[in-house]
């Protein structure tokens, strides 16, 4: 693609690297097949390269962002499908990111939607504080109907119960079972803590028990990921995560930084580009991203032993965006699974959003319940007992469609090599053992 950017806009680093990525694009279309909402909609201007068109019309004639191009750049939901598919390479991650960026910026969206991403951006980073928001909503779901659609919206998606905080988020060391193989520091996720903190649980008993020393950072917190795609500056958040597992290293070495909510292993692997260009962190960021892995990519690493016989289960996975397209890990989950025993299957159109996306559902409320019952309809056909997500959103919006339990993966891999039955399969193993 041609670009006419002057020489003093290409002064600007992030100028410099949208001109490289526009020119990548070669137009063919690839990414209108398997982009989620261009599968809904059809609408050219939904598909990424009919976004990359409005991008680049307003960041090289540096154009205040219009309505129209707000609508559409909303729409997206930066699953990056688009990139797996891409046979030029396009980065439309780091693309999509600036114009994020220069919307917050430039555009002064209606007032309700102004309050609405603020409260998102405040208490989603916040334990503490997305805690006692759930526990308001429930106080405010006799009156969803009188609400606005979006306000409802979020409201079905609060669930009905919150567990128990759990003391595994709070800093301190895990030692490992047996002879100590990895030394590596877990980001113990903000919204995961309160949504289901079994799953962090699980994860330090896998490692562990594999012969992992899990240390949880003191300073560490939000990555940065929910209000960096709401175009938002999230680089002190950043900053503070970087410093806690600097210090971390520094004090005893690290062989990894696990994440296991995948939309934060993918803003985590980036801190490298985000600093790139600060005197200060460009270095260390570009460290932390080079420790940072996925549960599972971890895991694969490690002996994976299975001393435990578990009940046969056919397990439909689902692949989040962030883990296939953002961060290219394919098969270390399934292979791991079906090591532990389990019976794998992929549902069809395995590629597409199941329309969580970080605040995305609850932002465009409309476009991810459409996303949603597909997503469902593909995993139900291949008729699983559980399905299998490593992230957060994903097993809270999918879930919410569906009556079969969606449960992390190291839930199962926790369970099959010696750990306690997950609660939303405890029915299913106590009917197992009576026949």
């Amino acid at each position: 693609m041609q670009t006419n950017f002057t020489p003093a806009q290409l002064a600007n680093s992030d100028t410099r690297e949208a001109d490289k990525i526009l020119r990548a694009c070669v137009h063919c279309g690839f990414c209108t097949s398997t982009c989620p909402t261009y599968a809904l909609l059809g609408d050219e201007l939904d598909s990424p390269r009919g976004r990359i068109y409005l991008i680049k019309d307003m960041l090289e004639n540096d154009r205040v962002p219009t309505e129209r191009v707000v609508k559409h750049v909303d729409r997206c939901l930066s699953c990056l499908s688009c990139m797996t598919t891409c046979p030029s390479g396009v980065n439309y991650m780091h693309l999509v990111d600036q114009a994020r960026h220069r919307i917050e910026t430039q555009y002064r969206r209606p007032l309700f939607e102004r309050l609405q991403r603020a409260f998102l951006a405040a208490i989603l980073p916040r334990p503490a504080l997305f805690r006692f928001a759930l526990l308001g909503a429930r106080m405010a779901r006799p009156f969803r109907s009188l609400l606005p659609r979006r306000l409802e919206a979020m409201l079905d998606l609060m669930p009905a119960h919150l567990p128990a905080p759990s003391r595994v988020s709070l800093p301190q060391t895990f030692v490992s079972q047996g002879a100590r193989k990895k030394r590596v520091a877990l980001l113990s996720v903000c919204a995961q803590q309160v949504l289901a903190p079994r799953i962090d649980e699980a994860t330090v008993r896998l490692l562990t028990r594999l012969g992992c020393e899990v240390v949880i950072a003191k300073g560490q917190g939000c990555c940065g990921s929910l209000t960096h795609h709401m175009g938002r500056d999230s680089r002190d958040m950043m900053k503070a995560n970087i410093d806690a597992w600097t210090r971390v290293i520094d004090k005893g070495g690290l062989d990894a930084i696990v994440i296991n909510v995948s939309g934060c292993g993918t803003t985590i692997k980036d801190y490298g580009y985000t600093f790139r260009d600060d005197p200060v962190y460009a270095e260390k960021a570009a460290r932390i991203s080079a420790l940072a892995q996925d549960v599972t990519e971890l895991v694969a690493t490690l002996d994976l032993v299975v001393p435990t016989s578990v009940p046969e289960l056919r397990v439909a996975y689902h692949a989040a965006c962030s883990l296939q397209h953002g961060q290219r890990v394919l098969a270390a989950p399934k292979t791991l699974l079906a090591k532990a025993g389990f019976t794998v299957v992929d549902p069809p159109e395995g590629h597409l959003c199941c329309g969580s996306a970080g605040t995305y559902n609850m932002l465009q409320p409309e476009i991810a319940a459409q996303l949603r019952a597909r997503k469902v309809r593909n995993i139900e056909s291949t008729q699983p007992q559980v399905i299998a997500a490593g992230n957060i959103g994903c097993i809270e919006q999918i879930g919410a469609g569906t009556g079969i339990p969606v449960l992390h993966t190291v839930e199962l891999l926790d369970w099959a090599t010696g750990g306690p039955v997950p609660d939303a399969l405890s029915a299913f193993c106590e009917s197992a053992a009576a026949e």
